[in-house]
């Protein structure tokens, strides 16, 4: 497999199929363990790794401690891309190499070994850990400064600079992703210009436990007591003390996400209309998201064990309610909304967008059965 198995450029650098996890290993049979993000329009710009500690004890009971941003990968434990790199490449359930020097005796078989010897010198495969260093600093080249990794022509961006209109359907789409007392989305998912006239990414890079059901298509859920808890593990070991981290995962940006069919860390969603109305419904009607036990109870933030789940965000709008109040947005809105996300859509994702919404929508009628029957 490649790179770009995973994260396809003709997808928008995201997962070319609606997998919740991805197939690698030496037999490309093996699972991994989160849904493949987008690589477009944030590496360039992701901020080092920070998690900021309040030190007044009274202002930590007021306000809290800020939530960590930054770094690179679901749980951010990457701080530059030439180390990330070097993870899927050795990874036993993707790339599968054994080791550096495996990796660079297929670079030195690859019909490009030639161009890479002119750029990094006549000798370059005398030295494999030479070698390897250089081929992870050229991924991370390529990564920061191909054009095709931040294009800005969406239609929100011809918006932003004045030369087209939205839709009235997307003006209100908009209008509910702004709005404070509703979806709230714009707090995380920045959209407004930066002082310097740059375009937004629509993410803030910082980290959120949002409490997304246990997804039953990874199979390393069937363990009971196996959990993703993101930046305090599996995958990441050094924040695995910091409790309050356990469940937090990185705001991903939102361009591109009206081509995508998976959704969330985990792929739990399979169509955008799905993951909206997880979102705005999540406390409001959670048997539609989460089992129910032998008591007629609902198991509810199901992928945390029971003594973390006060990590979930049940603070900010609009998880704020609870069971049997109005959801913040109506079927309606969140088709108003979809229409306002599907303009951040990369022009040369618009001939597969319309593809995504009809596979998705066939796909999740086949999934139609209830959750609770999954456990």
């Amino acid at each position: 497999m490649s790179c770009a198995s995973c994260h396809s450029p003709a997808h928008a650098y995201g997962p070319p199929n609606g997998l919740a996890v991805q197939l690698g290993g030496p037999r490309l049979d093996r699972e991994g363990a989160r849904a493949v993000p987008s690589l477009r329009y944030v590496l360039n710009r992701t901020p080092l790794w920070h998690k900021k500690f309040v030190e007044n004890p009274a202002e930590r009971i007021l306000e809290g401690n800020d939530p960590p941003t930054g770094g690179f990968g679901w749980d951010g434990r990457f701080n530059s891309l030439h180390e990330q790199a070097s993870f899927p490449l050795l990874a036993g359930n993707e790339m599968a190499n054994a080791g550096p020097e495996a990796v660079v005796a297929k670079l030195q078989a690859a019909p490009y070994a030639d161009e890479f010897r002119e750029v990094f010198g006549a000798t370059i495969f005398d030295d494999p850990s030479k070698a390897f260093a250089q081929a992870l600093m050229a991924l991370e080249r390529f990564e920061l400064e191909d054009p095709s990794f931040h294009l800005y022509n969406s239609k929100f961006d011809d918006y932003l600079d004045g030369k087209t209109q939205l839709s009235q359907q997307e003006q209100r789409g908009l209008a509910l992703f702004d709005d404070p007392r509703g979806g709230n989305c714009a707090s995380c998912h920045l959209d407004q210009k930066g002082a310097d006239g740059s375009h937004p990414l629509f993410t803030d890079y910082e980290f959120e436990a949002l409490g997304v059901p246990r997804n039953p298509e990874i199979l390393a859920n069937g363990a009971r007591d196996y959990f993703d808890m993101g930046v305090c593990g599996p995958l990441r070991a050094d924040q695995s003390e910091q409790l309050n981290c356990c469940g937090l995962f990185k705001t991903p940006t939102l361009r591109n996400v009206a081509t995508r069919r998976v959704f969330f860390h985990n792929g739990r969603f399979h169509t955008l209309k799905e993951a909206l109305r997880f979102y705005v419904r999540r406390d409001t009607d959670p048997q539609l998201w989460y089992p129910i036990s032998s008591f007629g109870r609902v198991n509810k933030f199901d992928d945390l064990p029971t003594l973390l789940r006060g990590n979930i965000d049940v603070i900010d709008q609009p998880l704020t309610r609870r069971e049997g109040m109005y959801p913040a947005w109506t079927d309606a809105e969140i088709e108003d909304v979809i229409a306002f996300l599907q303009t951040l859509s990369d022009r040369d994702t618009v001939n597969i967008r319309t593809r995504y919404v009809r596979d998705s929508e066939a796909s999740a009628r086949q999934r139609s059965t209830p959750i609770q029957k999954a456990y």
